[in-house]
């Protein structure tokens, strides 16, 4: 009862690093001593615009009042992803959040859809999906038991800042200073302390590294080690610039692919967050710029932000004493918006295996593998983008479609191919909507589907089908434009906004 509490000491700032300070503290508060390390001189990043639904979750734990919040980081509402030019030059799809349809226990809605083709129902696959419609038509509301699933389009560093504020009034205490060096202890390997700027020294028991790229502990000084990637993902570029809004913001990310690589664009409330993501093997940072600057609407708020990465992970995201969260541990680049969503894996893993004494080799074992199974589905997931395309019009998409793909995705790729079933295994991140609206939007055809969606008699399968996009079209047509109601809901007070949100 009279140990003394963990020192835990998280290196950087940012979004990973006060996220993980954030949610330490409001979990554990006084049962630890909290040092969050950051220097005002460091710039971060700051591209993890978009999110996916997951966040929603890590700021109700956090206990976030969701219209405060989005003020805060100028937020908007996302109900999904539109990729252009992917499939083929001029093609677009849309993946949506949330589900499409109504399932059977045996079997997706896909296969009611596709037994349908067969039967005269020619109503388009996104026709059944909720978000998807109220996306297009540029709606949003809070439904009843959360009908809508949504994530947030964001200010990344507004976001830290307003983390960091929750943290320290939890009980977190930042030091501002430059990382000079990392001490090891010398008989265990550990990490002792963090050396600063001023001679000044940092103990503690465990280190959270949320240093960036650069990884300063958990490879500069404990040489985790590095898994690349880039063979099936080559993209290695990104230049990032914001620009002031020109229209409403639209409640869903676009996704737009070019000749070696593709263009984000996020809409905010107060401005519209821009980027290009490209192979350098095939694109110059010049010719990058010159296109990026070519296509983004309004005025340029900051100067271009420039980037060179490496996807891949970290062999060992927890390694000895010492976890690596954000960029750190690995990157992949944001087609789906899964940068913050890593984050929060890794931090709420943390809080769950928080060590009371000494760190359990068993715990490093089960963190590492279940962070090393979440990265490897995501990159799966974000090489079927690039893998299955009929482009051929320039040196980088014909790489794309010839490449080697891992047997995990060939085989998921396949087995859709052939019986359009898709299987979720291990608590995936993607769901089988996710995987079906991405795989039909990309061009497979299932060749078959499951004998169950027959069992309806003619009339009743026109039933099901039309009910369900009757129920589609109805609830999109009472819904508030997004724009409008972001600006009730964020301009309200608290209370009011949980007010309207309730209605």
């Amino acid at each position: 009862m009279n140990a003394k509490p963990l020192r835990v000491v998280v290196a950087g700032g940012g979004t990973g690093g006060w996220m993980a300070a954030a949610a330490l503290a409001h979990t554990l508060g006084p049962v630890i001593d909290l040092t969050l390390v950051e220097s005002d001189a460091i710039g971060t990043i700051g591209v993890g615009e978009s999110t996916i639904p997951p966040i929603v979750l890590f700021n109700r734990l956090l206990g976030i009042n969701e219209a405060e919040f989005m003020r805060a980081t100028q937020a908007t509402f996302k109900l999904g992803i539109m990729f252009e030019n992917w499939r083929d030059v001029g093609h677009k799809y849309f993946h949506s959040f949330g589900s499409t349809g109504k399932d059977h226990w045996s079997a997706g809605f896909q296969h009611f859809w596709l037994h349908g083709q067969t039967q005269g129902h020619d109503a388009p696959y996104d026709d059944y999906a909720l978000e998807l419609q109220a996306a297009m038509q540029s709606k949003f509301a809070h439904l009843p038991d959360d009908r809508l699933n949504y994530a947030y389009q964001l200010d990344s560093a507004l976001y830290a800042a307003f983390l960091r504020k929750r943290a320290e009034a939890g009980g977190a205490r930042r030091i501002e200073g430059r990382i000079s060096a990392v001490e090891l202890d010398g008989e265990s390997g550990d990490i002792a302390a963090l050396c600063l700027d001023g001679d000044r020294r940092i103990e503690g028991d465990l280190f959270i590294d949320c240093t960036g790229f650069r990884a300063l502990l958990i490879e500069g000084a404990l040489h985790a080690g590095f898994d690349d990637w880039t063979n099936w993902l080559p993209c290695d570029s990104a230049i990032a610039i914001q620009t002031a809004s020109v229209r409403p913001a639209v409640p869903y990310t676009r996704a737009i692919a070019h000749d070696a690589g593709w263009q984000w664009r996020i809409p905010l409330q107060h401005r519209q967050g821009n980027g290009i993501v490209y192979c350098s093997r095939y694109l110059s940072q010049e010719a990058a710029q010159e296109r990026l600057f070519a296509t983004i609407e309004g005025e340029k708020l900051v100067k271009p932000n420039i980037i060179s990465y490496r996807t891949g992970v970290r062999r060992k995201q927890w390694h000895r004493n010492c976890v690596a969260v954000g960029l750190s541990g690995g990157f992949m680049e944001p087609l789906e918006s899964t940068s913050i969503h890593l984050i929060q894996r890794a931090v709420l893993r943390i809080c769950r295996m928080l060590p009371a004494g000494k760190v359990s080799e068993r715990d490093r074992a089960e963190f590492n593998e279940q962070m090393f199974t979440d990265m490897e589905q995501i990159r799966d997931f974000l090489i079927l983008h690039y893998k299955v395309t009929q482009r051929r019009d320039s040196p980088f998409w014909r790489q794309m479609a010839s490449m080697e793909i891992p047997d995990s995705l060939a085989h998921k790729i396949e087995l859709f191919r052939e019986t359009a079933r898709v299987f979720r295994k291990n608590e995936e991140l993607f769901v089988e909507n996710s995987w079906v609206q991405v795989m039909m939007g990309q061009g497979i055809v299932p060749q078959s589907h499951h004998p169950v969606a027959a069992k309806l008699r003619p009339e009743e399968l026109k039933a099901f089908l039309g009910g369900l996009r009757d129920s589609v079209t109805k609830t999109v047509a009472g819904l508030p434009d997004h724009h409008a109601y972001v600006a009730r809901y964020c301009g309200a007070t608290d209370a009011a906004a949980q007010a309207h949100k309730a209605a």
